[in-house]
């Protein structure tokens, strides 16, 4: 061989060297960047638990208790909590007096910080998450009383708040969010009053990820990120970035990213979208329960629900929060349905606990008339602890939407049947509904003004089975309706004048 075509082969050898080394690289980037954008996308449930509950303005000691003795042994995956830092005290007390934060102590009406550790710790051995709504685009508003729930005091007129301590340099202007066509209105400007923090300085962001982080130490899996639409997304990712990773001594796997989930309220109108955020992290999908009521509630035919999901303009199932209705959702609009409407409500939440779309969770609710009722409190404005019935429901002034039948059974349900496709849906081209999830579940929804009245296809094993919505197995024998299960086909009944207008089995529920 010649020396000038001994150099090209040892050229071409090099460049053959150097082309599997860029593919290479590039192949590790790529995998490296999409486990960043999935990083903070994994709610960490314990195995065999799933599905999120809101336990709005509950105290830490009763959730620790609830962890114990209900979610956990049902099998619920995780628990948003109310904020924890100190806010200001409003007279008579509002809901939303716990969105008026005036510093990052842990003391509220829910309990101090020695409370909020116990909770996680029994919450985490108990097989159960805890998620805590935080609050990282405001102060509080203007005042008349200046005191927090902590014993903290400001100045919130002058935007000074000792307790942190924030500056009147720590903020946007005092301008007022009135131009949702206005993407900087919408986010350097005032949201009802609330005193705007500026998140693109150092160390505005410092605190903010302290807090954070003090959080995660003590045990939780993850934030919803309040008001998040009012924030720059490269902010927010900025903040996340600085987090720590969660500690293995509670359970969560090395290296594992708290799960993020920001509050982006997006129905297609305006100029903030919510996918602006949901390849950082979960995004809260609130057109999952307008729409899904305004189906339920007879404004369109379930029969479209068949492709429900993505092609409804809603995010990938990945990056959604989904939820029929929350604790603001519940006051401001009638659009979504909520436990006022008990009957239509239940077959909404099977809907959704049924579905394979998204990341659900229930709501669980205090009784309420006016919009600015806060939680049942003694005549000290003590947080009453709900009353547990013999039939797993809740007094005292709590709804405990959570501990109805029809909704923790299909959390069990959805247990039972996760990983699981959706087959053989039938729909009556209607209002009439059925669907299997793999062989492991069946549901049917009736919300016609007759009867529903069919041999259907189930595709579960020959058997007896228990509608897991009118009754429970109790000593091997169905409490509620019986399901006779032959080559896969069952006789299904659900009347329009039923108490529920859903009906659910699943393979682990039979005589």
């Amino acid at each position: 061989m010649k020396i000038g075509s001994i150099i090209s082969y040892i050229n071409f050898i090099d460049n053959k060297k150097f082309v599997f080394i860029f593919i290479k690289m590039l192949f590790l980037s790529i995998l490296v960047f999409s486990k960043l954008v999935m990083a903070y996308h994994n709610p960490h449930y314990v195995k065999g638990h799933d599905t999120m509950v809101h336990l709005f303005e509950w105290k830490w000691s009763d959730i620790a208790d609830e962890c114990e003795k209900f979610l956990g042994p049902i099998g619920f995956g995780g628990v948003q909590v109310s904020p924890i830092q100190e806010n200001v005290i409003v007279t008579n007390r509002p809901w939303w007096e716990r969105y008026q934060p005036i510093s990052y102590k842990w003391k509220t009406r829910s309990g101090d910080d020695n409370d909020f550790k116990n909770m996680l710790q029994k919450c985490n051995n108990a097989g159960v998450r805890i998620y805590v709504d935080i609050i990282l685009n405001h102060m509080s508003g203007d005042q008349p009383t200046n005191l927090g729930t902590g014993g903290s005091t400001a100045d919130t007129k002058n935007f000074y708040y000792p307790a942190v301590p924030y500056r009147r340099n720590n903020f946007n202007s005092k301008c007022d969010v009135n131009n949702y066509t206005d993407p900087k209105n919408v986010r350097n400007c005032q949201l009802v009053g609330l005193h705007d923090l500026d998140q693109s300085q150092d160390y505005v962001r410092n605190k903010m990820i302290d807090f954070m982080n003090s959080a995660i130490d003590a045990g939780v899996a993850g934030f919803r990120i309040d008001a998040a639409k009012h924030m720059w997304p490269k902010d927010l990712k900025e903040i996340y970035s600085k987090l720590k990773n969660l500690p293995t001594d509670f359970g969560f796997k090395e290296n594992s990213r708290p799960f993020i989930y920001q509050e982006v309220i997006d129905y297609g109108s305006e100029i903030i979208s919510k996918r602006e955020y949901n390849e950082m992290a979960v995004v809260t999908e609130f057109k999952y329960g307008a729409e899904l009521s305004n189906a339920i509630k007879g404004n369109n035919p379930l029969k479209w629900l068949i492709n429900w999901g993505e092609q409804w303009s809603l995010l990938p199932s990945k990056d959604a929060l989904v939820f029929i209705d929350n604790h603001d959702t519940q006051r401001n609009t009638n659009s979504v349905l909520t436990y006022k409407d008990s009957k239509l409500y239940k077959v909404a939440v099977a809907f959704m606990l049924a579905h394979t779309y998204g990341i659900p969770r229930v709501m669980s609710s205090f009784s309420f008339t006016d919009f600015n009722s806060g939680p049942p409190t003694d005549k000290n404005e003590n947080i009453l602890s709900p009353d547990i019935k013999a039939d797993n429901t809740c007094g005292n002034g709590w709804i405990c939407e959570h501990r109805w039948r029809e909704i923790y059974n299909m959390v069990k349900f959805r247990n039972t049947v996760n990983k699981t496709k959706i087959e053989s849906w039938w729909d009556n081209g209607n209002y009439q509904i059925s669907f299997c999830r793999g062989n492991s579940g069946f549901i049917a929804i009736n919300l016609e003004k007759h009867d529903l009245d069919k041999i259907l296809h189930v595709c579960l094993p020959n058997g007896v089975y228990c509608d897991i919505i009118s009754g429970d197995l109790i000593n091997g024998k169905c409490t509620g309706k019986k399901i006779h299960v032959e080559n896969g086909n069952a006789h299904i009944t659900i009347k329009h004048n039923e108490f529920d207008g859903v009906l659910a089995i699943q393979i682990n529920i039979r005589e």
